[in-house]
């Protein structure tokens, strides 16, 4: 097999997307740094970081520099970023196994999609194409689709971070308090809900999906 020459491999690295992702690791340590001391600059920084994530899918795009490094790099950062702010929420809220449980789903999700994709020698963890399922189908074949689960699923954990008080806080309290707000801010709370909702159930046919896909691959190699 032909190794990478030293001239390349290097230039990867420095690809603009890959900058950014770069980027986005160092703010979300400063942001982390702060969660206790100062939420709001919390919240303002992780969703910069959150914006950035689609901002180096599209300088891949408009400059060609889409990498197998950039993509991994962009998926090992949105799931360790999600999964620390899951295991704040479980800290702040009773009961706190539910944000744990959705750390899990989260996790193990893009785990089996990223895996059965390099199984079936695809490029990329998104190609669906294959799947027979057309919710999965629609969330990474349409752009705005994709956005709308993962911004709202993302707002929805900083809105409840920002809402949590530093004792044991109900979840179901928080939730209804925030409905009992002006019509404004009811449209914008279940919206995100309603996104959030989506965003878990594609995660679960994911993994399913993507288990079956490992199956088959196992069938087919027992051949």
């Amino acid at each position: 097999m032909a190794q990478p020459s030293s001239k390349k491999t290097p230039s990867v690295y420095l690809y603009i997307p890959n900058i950014i992702g770069y980027f986005r690791i160092i703010i979300n340590f400063i942001a982390f740094a702060v969660c206790y001391s100062n939420r709001v600059l919390f919240a303002i920084l992780y969703f910069f970081s959150f914006f950035c994530d689609g901002l180096d899918g599209w300088f891949a795009r408009k400059f060609n520099q889409a990498s197998t490094f950039g993509a991994v790099l962009d998926m090992v950062t949105d799931r360790v970023s999600t999964a620390c702010l899951l295991a704040l929420l479980s800290q702040f809220y009773r009961p706190g196994l539910v944000f744990l449980m959705l750390l899990g789903l989260d996790i193990t999700s893009h785990w089996f999609q990223m895996y059965s994709s390099f199984l079936s020698g695809k490029t990329s963890h998104k190609d669906v194409k294959d799947t027979g399922n057309w919710l999965l189908k629609l969330y990474y074949g349409h752009r705005p689709f994709m956005a709308f689960c993962c911004v709202a699923s993302e707002v929805l954990y900083i809105v409840l971070f920002l809402f949590a008080d530093e004792k044991s806080t109900s979840l179901l309290n928080v939730c209804g308090n925030l409905l009992k707000q002006s019509p404004l801010t009811v449209f914008f709370f279940i919206s995100t809900l309603v996104g959030w909702a989506l965003k878990q159930v594609i995660n679960v046919i994911q993994m399913k999906s993507a288990a079956d896909a490992c199956v088959v691959f196992d069938l087919k190699r027992g051949k």
